[in-house]
């Protein structure tokens, strides 16, 4: 995984760790091991920092519970999960695709906020029922009363109200949070029009962003926010999430715009007829200088008698030592038809598109009824197609 790497699977869903989650995990246990090490002054370094990594590894733990319970429900509703990434922001569920009605995004949504919810009650309890005889003695300030928890105690109550502040965060009506995504449902219920519905939800989602970066910009000028407090680093961090709310709400309307204005069209509408191909058996060195470098291609489908056997691209080729290129055929360095994300010529350019995104390749081969090469899909024709009829976004 180039962003990161892999936690392995669960419930058939890849759970995956992007590099910049590390940034904000060191940043948490830092914060908690500076505050628990000022409530608890005798605790010493070793126990502040130890209390610290342990909260912070739950409650991440609690992140992947949300976004599970999101994947789970999605599954059950017939929508497809490739991953769970937890990273900067802290987790995202990759749902391939929209829900298939009002009802089902409600619940896929919902049940998010509701897990977090219910472990914040659960962590709040336990803690409490560990601390029992601190909170009957009776302390003249939170602060003495909070002195007084045991490390246990301490992470169980912390995380408990992290979670129900998790909760509480994620419903706020800004799309694509979970709130958003509740909107999104009931004007979807409304209105009949997911596209319309998308629409006002992102609208709401960009005008909640704006007010988080109004607000980070004035904490950072100094400005006492009730809740949010002041000063630099958690101006800079609100103004942050407002930026990448207002970025990710204008590009999930832009998705829901593309796909459908690319329902019911088939590949065959889009996709590249008659595209160069090689056989099997030249070498890497008769490749580039015969095919590479006289067409401004970068992928070639591997074709003998008719059948696609694989692709061959310049990632392949540069996977080859450049000694080796005049003994390598392209039949020992290309990817197998096996390995490839095909299509099918009656296929639904939305779905192709997006098979495009998922794997992140530039191409997809298309085949003809009969199993033959048909054509090549390519990102760079999908973006001219909708070009060409951008008056519709």
């Amino acid at each position: 995984m180039l962003g990161g790497f892999s936690l392995g699977r669960i419930f058939g869903i890849n759970l995956k760790i992007d590099w910049s989650w590390l940034l904000i995990f060191l940043l948490i246990t830092w914060n908690l091991s500076v505050v628990f090490g000022q409530v608890h002054p005798d605790w010493g370094l070793g126990l502040s920092w130890g209390t610290a990594l342990g909260a912070s590894l739950l409650f991440f733990v609690s992140v992947l519970a949300h976004e599970l319970a999101h994947s789970l429900v999605a599954q059950a509703q017939g929508v497809p999960v490739r991953n769970i990434t937890l990273f900067l922001f802290g987790g995202v569920s990759n749902i391939q695709r929209d829900p298939p009605s009002p009802r089902a995004e409600f619940l896929i949504t919902i049940v998010g906020p509701l897990t977090s919810l219910a472990l914040g009650i659960l962590f709040l309890i336990a803690g409490g029922l560990m601390s029992t005889g601190v909170l009957a003695a009776g302390f003249t300030s939170p602060l003495e009363l909070a002195a007084q928890f045991s490390p246990l105690a301490t992470l169980l109550l912390w995380l408990g109200w992290i979670n129900i502040l998790l909760a509480v965060f994620n419903l706020i009506p800004g799309f694509p949070l979970d709130g958003g995504r509740v909107l999104r449902s009931i004007l979807w219920a409304a209105t009949g029009s997911l596209r319309r519905a998308t629409h006002w939800a992102s609208w709401v989602g960009q005008v909640v962003a704006w007010i988080f970066i109004t607000i980070g910009i004035a904490m950072i000028f100094g400005v006492e926010v009730p809740f949010f407090g002041t000063g630099l680093i958690a101006g800079l961090w609100l103004a942050f999430i407002g930026w990448f709310l207002n970025t990710a709400s204008v590009q999930s309307y832009q998705q829901v715009v593309v796909r459908d204005m690319l329902e019911d069209v088939p590949v065959e509408a889009l996709m590249r007829t008659n595209p160069p191909t090689v056989p099997p058996n030249v070498s890497i060195n008769e490749l580039v200088d015969n095919y590479m470098m006289r067409t401004d291609d970068h992928a070639f489908p591997v074709v003998h008698e008719g059948q696609l056997l694989g692709m061959i691209t310049l990632d392949d080729i540069r996977r080859v030592p450049r000694e080796a290129w005049d003994t390598t055929l392209v039949r020992e360095a290309m990817t197998p038809a096996e390995e490839l994300t095909l299509a099918k010529v009656k296929d639904d350019a939305a779905q192709a598109l997006n098979q495009l995104m998922q794997r992140d390749v530039r191409q997809v081969p298309v085949l003809s009824a009969d199993h033959h090469l048909a054509g090549l899909l390519r990102r760079r024709d999908v973006i001219k197609w909708l070009q060409l009829r951008s008056d519709a976004i």
